[in-house]
């Protein structure tokens, strides 16, 4: 049986991390999974910038869970060799934040065309990250998101076939239930084998993003399914997105409004680390 250890997305806490820091440690979580420090993203941080955060990490006792990164979040025509130096960039700074896990995407389509046509194109580009990131000794997992290959399990599940466990899965069950997938128990009971850690991310059909437990994700059945299956302790990582954001209701192409209101970002964080603990 594997234990979850706690992880979460500080920078929906505050930009600074300073803040973060202070935050995971005020709430207990002992894990961070990298997205943004001070405001920049890990793609764009320089190495003594990495250097330096992972400095004040140590200080405070935390370590980094997984780098969040935006690989594979590009369009298929897009300079794919920039954006292969952009990925060894984020795997160097994988390899100073002492984290084995970057998360990736599997990428848009190029105007005009649809996504799910391009197997073939998309698995090849996943190669070149594939081979990347041995040199790095670095583990990329997939998040399942709108508008890419692997938006549903069953593309989730051919991308995670063709690299027969090489690459894992990063298993956001919000964004199943924004896809009106179900995530329980069939997306789940499909991807499992190849989940490395999971996103805690509740939201309703008509598209509002709710806190742990108030939507449609069964993030509770999840969970306690995992941990009976699971032979190693594995990462559950909070990225709420609990503050509506201008354009969202364009994003996932319906119109709605969200019974959860928030004055700022930090009362969001604070009630999404709340309710997933009441949860567990």
């Amino acid at each position: 049986m594997g234990n979850l250890k706690l992880s979460a997305f500080a920078d929906e806490y505050a930009d600074s991390f300073d803040e973060q820091l202070r935050a995971l440690t005020q709430f207990g979580i002992g894990n961070i999974e990298i997205r943004h420090v001070n405001g920049k993203n890990i793609s764009v941080l320089s190495k003594k910038e990495v250097k330096e955060a992972k400095k004040k990490m140590d200080a405070v006792g935390i370590q980094a869970s997984a780098i969040a990164s935006p690989v594979g979040k590009i369009r298929l025509d897009d300079d794919m060799n920039a954006h292969l130096e952009t990925a060894k960039h984020i795997f160097e700074s994988a390899n100073i934040m002492d984290t084995k896990l970057v998360r990736i995407f599997s990428f848009y389509a190029p105007d005009g065309k649809n996504i799910t046509d391009m197997r073939n194109e998309v698995v090849a580009s996943l190669e070149k990250l594939v081979v990347l990131a041995r040199e790095y000794g670095v583990t990329l997992c997939h998040e399942n998101e709108a508008k890419i290959y692997g938006d549903i399990p069953s593309r989730c599940r051919e991308i995670l076939d063709h690299f027969d466990g090489e690459l894992k899965c990063v298993f956001d069950m919000g964004n199943f239930v924004l896809e009106g997938v179900d995530p329980y128990p069939d997306a789940y009971e499909l991807l499992k084998k190849d989940i490395a850690y999971f996103h805690i991310k509740d939201a309703l059909a008509e598209g509002a993003i709710v806190p742990a437990g108030k939507g449609t994700a069964h993030i509770r059945e999840i969970l306690e399914a995992h941990r009976a299956y699971a032979k190693e302790d594995f990462f559950v990582s909070i990225e709420p997105h609990l503050q509506t954001f201008s354009g969202l209701n364009a994003l996932v192409g319906r119109s709605f409004k969200n019974p959860y209101q928030y004055p700022d970002a930090k009362s969001a964080f604070t009630d999404a680390v709340t309710k997933l603990k009441e949860l567990i």
